[in-house]
Formats: structure tokens, C-alpha cells, sequence
């Protein structure tokens, strides 16, 4: 169950730092293993890269606060780590079909990307 608290610690470590920069050297630190060797199990167990797992997770959030205020397209971009306001379009309209601007529409649904968590069930019949 060791092995389950630290996978568990580095996902919360993700979710702490959305918004800044995820150092995958931190991560790994975290899951006790290499850089390289975190990002291969993340991505057998969940079959999805980490990278896009991290972006799947920041546009959920990004699309969050557009809902619910009044914020700017440019600062969520900046604020979830885009370049520019256009790049966050992008990947924005790629991942939730409409772009941010038609995002704030009342009515609008977007797809969201929940957090996951490690767990082990064990049955037995």
C-alpha cells in the first residue's frame, strides 16, 4: 500500500501546482522512481500520457473559472501555462469543441476531466 501513498503524493502534487510549473523531477521524488520510469507506469496504468493528463486537468479547471467569472482568455492562458491566447484556443476548442469565447454562454456544457486517484480493490469469490 507504500507503493499507492507515494503514486497518490505525486497526483496531489500535480493538482497543487495546475496553475505553475510541475517539475517531473519533484514528481518522480514524490512516487520514489525516476523521472522516466513515473511517467512510463503513469501511463500504463492509466493508458494516458502524463502530458496529457496535466493538460486534460488544466483545461478542466481553465474552464471552470471561465463559467464562473469574468476572467479574461488571455490570463488563463498565461495563468495554465499557454504562450499565447491563441495556442489556448486551440487546445481549448480540442478538447471541449467550442472555444472559450462560446464557452461562457449560459447553457454551454463542457467536458470536464476529473482528478483520478490510485486504488486497489481486491475480490474474491
Amino acid at each position: 500500500m507504500d507503493w499507492l501513498t507515494r503514486m497518490n503524493a505525486a497526483l496531489e502534487y500535480i493538482e497543487t501546482n495546475l496553475t505553475g510549473e510541475i517539475d517531473s523531477e519533484v514528481l518522480a521524488r514524490k512516487a520514489c522512481c525516476s523521472a522516466s520510469n513515473f511517467q512510463r507506469i503513469f501511463s500504463y496504468i492509466t493508458d494516458l500520457s502524463l502530458a496529457d493528463y496535466i493538460r486534460r486537468r488544466r483545461l478542466t479547471q481553465a474552464a471552470v473559472e471561465l463559467q464562473n467569472g469574468g476572467v479574461k482568455i488571455i490570463d488563463l492562458a498565461l495563468k495554465y501555462g499557454y504562450e499565447s491566447p491563441v495556442s489556448f484556443s486551440r487546445a481549448f476548442a480540442a478538447m471541449h469543441g467550442v472555444t472559450p469565447t462560446a464557452a461562457r454562454a449560459e447553457g454551454v456544457t463542457l467536458k470536464a476531466y476529473p482528478r483520478i486517484s490510485f486504488q486497489i480493490l481486491i475480490k474474491g469469490d
